[in-house]
Order: C-alpha cells, then structure tokens, then sequence
C-alpha cells in the first residue's frame, strides 16, 4: 500500500520514548511479549495473522520532515528527542510464530527484544495489526471449520469499517480457509481470486427477468451464476434460469460453471426444492450459492437441514467479527537490562489473576503427539531452556499445580513456536506467499484434536509453564 505508518501510535508511546531518551535509559535492553487473554467467539485457538504487514512496518519506520514539524507543534517534546526521531531505526530483535499458527491465550505471538525506546514505540501499530488480521482469520477459519469442503467466497467489503479494514480482512479470510474474494483490490495486492456474479439491479435493468440471465449468461459462460430471486424464485427466478441453461447447452454452449445464487428467503426450505428441480431438468452439475448475513451458526444449522448449498458467501458477519470486535492483543514489558547487562524478569500484578502478566524472556515448546501428530499442550520456558525427548516430561496447569500430565519418553516431540523475524535490525525471514501462508494454517488446524475446533464449548489447550518459569514468576508475585 505503500503507506508510512511511523505516526499510527498513540500520543504516550512518544511521551514515553522522550522520557527514556531524556533519563539515559533509551539503550537498555528490553523485551515486550505481544499476546491475548482470551479466545475470541468463543473459540478454541486463534489463528494467528498479520506478521507480514507487522515486518513491512517496522522495517520502514522514518518520521518525515512534515512529521517532525508536526510533533514540533504539540509543545511537548525537546529539539534533541526530535533530532533523535528524524534518524529513527529499528535495530532490535523480533521473534514471532509464523503466520497460520494456531495460538492459544497468555502465549507470546510475537516478541521484541531492542533498546526500550524502539521497542516501546512499536507497541500500537503491531497491536492494531496483529489483533484485527489474527481477528478475522480466526473468525474465517470456525466458518471453515463448518462449511467443509464447500467453496466460500468473503464479500465483506461494502460492510467493513474502512479500506484498510476490508482489505486486510479480505487477505486474513483467505488465511483462515477461504477460497476468494469480491473485493477486486484485494486480489490485486495479495493474488487472491476474485469472483462475483450480478446485482438485482441487473435483473431490474432489462424488460424480463429471462432476458436479463440469457444476456448475463452469453457474456460470461465460464462463471454463470444467476441471482434467482429478485421477484418471485421458485416460481419465476429458477425456471427461467433453466430455461437460460437449458437453451444455450442445447446449442452447444459450454457453460464451464453455472447455477443459481439466493441472497434471501428460507434457504434450507428453497435449495432442497431448487436442488431437486436442477436435477430434473438434468443440470446434475448446477451449483447453488447463498449469501446473505451468514455466519458459522447459520451455517452448521442450515448443514444439520440438510440445505443443498455448494458455495457460500459471507460478508457483514465475517469482516465486522461479528458479536466478537476486538481480540483485546495486549503488549507487556516482561525483561529489561540492568547495570550489570543481565536481562531481569518483570511481571505486571493485577487485583485480576487473569491481568498477571508471565516474566521473562521466553520461548514457547509445541508438544506433539509422536504418534498422531496432534497438539498435546504448548509450555513455556525460559527462551534458551532446553527439554530432552528422551526423558519422560511432567506438566502442570500453573493455576493449578496438582492438574499434571506426565508424557513418556519417545511418545512425544517439542517443536519451538517463536521463530527468530528480524535480528540486530535486519530482516533473517523469508515471507512466504499467501497461498504458502494458508496451507500451513489448514496443516496447524489439522493438528489440533477435534475437541478443540468444537464450534461450541471446545476443549480449552493446556499453556502451562516450565518448572523454571514457574518459579520465577511466583516468586516475583510472592
């Protein structure tokens, strides 16, 4: 988009980097955890996204001379802190799981290690895109997990809130298992298909419905889906539409996709009807599509209905996080370098346990299964702590100490979720294209138990702590 971002942060974020600039602290050492409390909908996991967008940020940080007069003008900040800004650059640290992972809450997303001033300043633009992407791709991903093997279309555009929000919304919906999109910017900047058919107002446009569908379908063959129901689709919308097929199949028109889309009514009621009159008229291979407010709810009762739908299409309720609008992505300070160059843990206490942040500079092991390649729990420990296969391994619910699960030896491997991004300033990460970026996340859903990717009251994954985390952290709180 080719946008500067550098001034998308909040007022204190600055106030904050002069006041370390001005008391010498601006060099020191610190690591900041981004990370959430709670899953979103109702979920089992999030999926997490919006790393490449974080990376383009950071990497291109710059406060422009009109930035600079601007700051100038708030009466708040000293000529030093603003020369200090106009050769503002990144040189720290950032680990992160890859784009696609499934997360689970209190468990770093992402990591910062840099001089306190760079990473304090980085805190609102990442949070403002890693919770609304990670938002809307876990959204789309409990709409895959209903829709199956269906083909889903996101048309969310018209109804996001602004450009930017239906654009990445469209790029987050493609991650979390969607198969297209309307919106025709979005696929021009991430490759993403593009697919629509026609409004009512092209059915309204021509003298008769039937002639609005012989010259919509003459013009585009290969994606001929005509919207049925703009006066009357069971008695008038789909008999035409037949009609249309039936015609220009018969001189020898090869319709490379075709059938019927509905955008209101009864849909378990009318496609069981319409289904069976395609069938009838011998369109074996007529699709059905549907739109209109849909949402894994409506999904998974019209599927207990046995609707006859083929194809999906989901707007308002899918980029607008539907009952669910923010993920609540929080950035907290957990290490900062002392006089003697040693990262000390610092933890945030708070009147609500769950508001206690976990210290230090950590790293998070994913245990799997050796056998089914599925999830065990993920732990976290301290970045460099290092855990032998090879040895049987106790872990507990640090909420609970006495809830443990022993894994026996070779019945189990660790994988490390934080990946090394950029380091000493410099990009080490090879960005994957978006299509690499949405197989991974169907191969780290597929690792999850069933239980977990329940719609409704799913499992809830063990995030427990190493025994060495464990201590530290509680006997900071002590």
């Amino acid at each position: 988009m080719e946008k500067n971002l550098s001034m998308l942060t909040d007022f204190y974020e600055l106030t904050m980097m002069q006041g370390f600039f001005l008391s010498n602290m601006a060099n020191k050492t610190a690591v900041f955890d981004l990370y959430y409390r709670k899953n979103p909908f109702g979920n089992g996991y999030v999926i997490v996204t919006g790393l490449e967008q974080a990376i383009d940020y950071i990497m291109n940080i710059s406060f422009s001379d009109e930035d600079i007069k601007f700051l100038r003008s708030q009466n708040c900040f000293c000529k030093r802190f603003l020369d200090y800004l106009k050769n503002f650059k990144f040189t720290g640290d950032v680990f992160a799981m890859k784009e696609g992972s499934v997360a689970f809450p209190n468990e770093p997303l992402l990591t910062v290690k840099a001089p306190i001033i760079q990473a304090q300043f980085l805190e609102s633009a990442l949070l403002n895109i890693i919770n609304h992407q990670t938002l809307i791709a876990t959204k789309a991903n409990r709409i895959k997990q209903v829709t199956g093997d269906n083909v889903i279309f996101e048309f969310g555009l018209r109804r996001a809130q602004a450009p930017d929000a239906a654009i990445y919304g469209t790029r987050a919906s493609i991650i979390g298992g969607f198969d297209a999109t309307s919106n025709v910017l979005a696929g021009k900047l991430f490759e993403i298909p593009v697919s629509g058919t026609h409004s009512h107002s092209w059915v309204m446009s021509f003298d008769s419905e039937l002639e609005a569908f012989y010259e919509y379908a003459r013009q585009y063959p290969d994606n001929c889906i005509l919207l049925v129901d703009t006066f009357n689709t069971l008695k008038s919308g789909v008999p035409n539409a037949i009609k249309v097929f039936k015609d220009l199949i018969g001189q020898g028109m090869k319709l490379k996709k075709y059938g019927v889309r509905l955008d209101s009514g009864d849909f378990a009621y009318l496609t069981k009807v319409i289904r069976k009159m395609l069938d009838e008229a011998g369109l074996y291979s007529a699709c059905i599509v549907v739109s209109n407010d849909l949402d894994e709810n409506l999904i998974a009762s019209l599927k207990q209905q046995d609707a006859k739908i083929d194809t999906w299409g989901i707007g308002t309720k899918l980029i607008t996080a539907d009952k669910n609008p923010a993920l609540g992505g929080v950035y907290k300070l957990v290490a900062i370098e002392n006089e003697n160059g040693e990262l000390v843990p610092k933890i945030k206490i708070s009147e609500n346990p769950e508001k206690i942040s976990t210290p230090c500079f950590k790293q998070i092991f994913r245990i799997y299964d050796a056998k089914s390649k599925k999830i065990k729990a993920d732990l976290l420990g301290i970045h460099d702590e290092k855990f032998d296969c090879e040895n049987d391994l106790v872990i507990f619910d640090p909420n609970a100490p006495w809830k443990k699960m022993r894994l026996e030896k070779n019945f189990y491997y660790i994988c490390k979720m934080l990946e090394p991004i950029i380091l000493n300033g410099k990009l080490v990460y090879n960005k994957p294209n978006l299509s690499e970026i949405k197989n991974y996340c169907m191969s780290q859903v597929d690792s999850l138990w069933s239980e977990y990717k329940r719609i409704v009251n799913p499992e809830i994954m063990p995030v427990d702590l190493s025994d060495k985390l464990f201590s530290i952290k509680y006997s900071l709180i002590n």
